[in-house]
């Protein structure tokens, strides 16, 4: 399993609009095939930072959801809104503690 972790800073205008796009595609992003889990956290202090937190089979079905008209599709609606560039990390858990 892949966990993709990925940071994104927005004008704080334009939080909405990447709430709202992002709960129009919520269940189309975690349906794909190979996404497993999907959460979206903001953080505490700075409001207009989320973070997307989601699980893939392999990295195979990572990449073929970047590819896909889907992921264009809500990126190119998702990127004219940051303020800062995005951050993106895949990573493999180590330990999990239930």
């Amino acid at each position: 399993m892949l966990v993709r972790i990925v940071k994104m800073s927005f004008e704080p205008s334009k939080v909405g609009s990447f709430l709202a796009n992002f709960d129009s595609n919520k269940q189309h992003i975690r349906n794909f095939e190979g996404c497993t889990h999907l959460e979206l956290y903001r953080d505490t202090t700075q409001q207009n930072v989320f973070f997307t937190y989601s699980h893939w089979n392999t990295e195979t079905d990572l990449e073929r959801y970047r590819q896909s008209d889907l992921f264009k599709s809500v990126w190119a609606k998702t990127k004219i809104l940051f303020n800062n560039k995005p951050e993106a990390w895949s990573v493999d858990t180590v330990h999990r503690l239930p």
